[in-house]
């Protein structure tokens, strides 16, 4: 059994930012376990241009933005460990892993951040009927197949849901001379950014249904020869009357992503039935004393300049649990989100911390205009700010002052809510 001050699963923007930020708050004994063989996470096969312009002020693609973090990582000689699949951590702080260098390792840490992003929903969790054949792909299966391994999924394309990564695709797709027929959303709104539509899809003709869904998978030969979609009513059934067959020897998924949290649910951390992520305070520390989470395994965020800046936060925060002596929490103010607001994370905050500023950070289910955001404290509004729309693939935040946050500490409940079509 090996000891160490802090352990970070996972290597990509969130595992970076936090080692680094807990490096620079004075925790030298740390170290990075990533199961990929280089760091940077998913951000090495996102070689599209949008990333970093909250973290440096200049666009980037995926692999620059990675390249900085680990740049910062190298300049402070932080010991990361590739190739290491953590399979376990229990809620005493004991990580055990396996390499093909070092074979099974167990770590005791005085603290863990678990920064494992997510994975996609496979077709199987969404049901969708048809032939098993070849030429279904979740879409950042394609995407690494294009950007990295250099191969074509196919030449005539579909792509069911219009997440960011299918929006993307679509555009890539196109780059790489197949034809994307149709991007199929069930919803009657885009999980995407509204920046993507525009970029991936206006800019290229490509249509983007919604309120449709893919309601069968036709094949030739075992691959792919059509898809059959159709519009669905109000409560998501298809209208077969509807029904419309497109030909195409692909289809790509696009139908969300999913925290990896089989770590914290080794080591008994509350998950939130929402987020499918930990429920954590406003250190980012989970149910569990002493082990934290953020980035994508905590919640699903729109830009990676977010998931660094929250990371960030949460290694200073996991320094100071290590440094300090006195850490015991005496009580929680919950957030709770009302009225078109899904969740807001962190979900409490701590009475006795000193953390400040705290950003609230939420995503919205459903598409609002004109709309105030407003955070009420026992029912007395405290901060606020107006947006023209909001839409669940934008998440928003709002920042509490450390005047408001004082308030907050003595307060018993943080609502944020939608105020729409104006103010009250």
């Amino acid at each position: 059994m090996k000891n160490c001050d802090l352990v970070i699963i996972g290597g990509g923007p969130a595992g970076l930012a936090a080692a680094v930020a807990a490096h620079d708050a004075g925790v030298k004994d740390l170290v990075i376990l990533e199961r990929e063989p280089t760091l940077g996470g998913i951000l090495n096969q996102c070689i599209h241009n949008g990333f970093g312009l909250h973290t440096f002020k200049e666009e980037l693609t995926g692999p620059e933005y990675a390249a900085r973090f680990e740049q910062m990582a190298y300049d402070r000689n932080l010991n990361y460990k590739l190739g290491s699949t953590v399979i376990n951590v229990t809620k005493d702080r004991v990580v055990t892993y396996v390499s093909e260098e070092e074979g099974l390792q167990k770590i005791s840490a005085k603290a863990v951040i678990l920064t494992c992003g997510c994975r996609e929903r496979p077709r199987g969790a969404i049901n969708i009927p048809g032939a098993r054949a070849a030429g279904i792909f979740s879409a950042g299966t394609a995407q690494k197949l294009v950007n990295i391994q250099g191969l074509m999924p196919g030449k005539e394309v579909v792509i069911l849901g219009s997440g960011d990564i299918g929006l993307i695709m679509a555009r890539r797709m196109t780059f790489e001379g197949a034809k994307v027929k149709a991007v199929v959303e069930l919803m009657p709104y885009s999980s995407g950014l509204n920046r993507n539509i525009v970029q991936c899809l206006n800019d290229f003709n490509i249509p983007l249904k919604f309120s449709h869904t893919v309601v069968d998978i036709k094949a030739t030969d075992g691959r792919v020869s059509s898809v059959v979609i159709a519009q669905v009513d109000d409560k998501l059934r298809p209208i077969m009357e509807t029904a419309e067959e497109i030909a195409c020897d692909t289809l790509l998924l696009s139908v969300g992503l999913l925290p990896e949290n089989e770590l914290a649910s080794y080591a008994d951390v509350e998950i939130s039935p929402i987020t499918n992520g930990a429920i954590v305070d406003d250190r980012m520390m989970t149910s569990v004393e002493g082990i934290f989470e953020c980035g994508n395994v905590l919640h699903v965020h729109d830009l990676v300049d977010y998931v660094s800046e929250e990371s960030a936060h949460a290694g200073r925060c996991a320094a100071s649990y290590i440094l300090s002596q006195n850490s015991k929490v005496t009580g929680y103010v919950p957030t709770v989100g009302t009225n078109g607001v899904r969740y807001v994370v962190p979900q409490k905050i701590a009475k006795n911390d000193s953390v400040e500023p705290i950003s609230l950070r939420m995503r919205v289910g459903n598409v609002y205009k004109n709309v105030e955001i407003a955070v009420l404290l026992d029912g007395e509004k405290v901060a606020s700010r107006k947006k023209q729309i909001v839409t669940p693939g934008e998440m928003e935040t709002i920042v509490l002052n450390s005047e408001i946050v004082a308030k907050v500490k003595i307060g018993k409940q943080l609502e944020v809510t939608l105020n729409v079509g104006g103010t009250k």
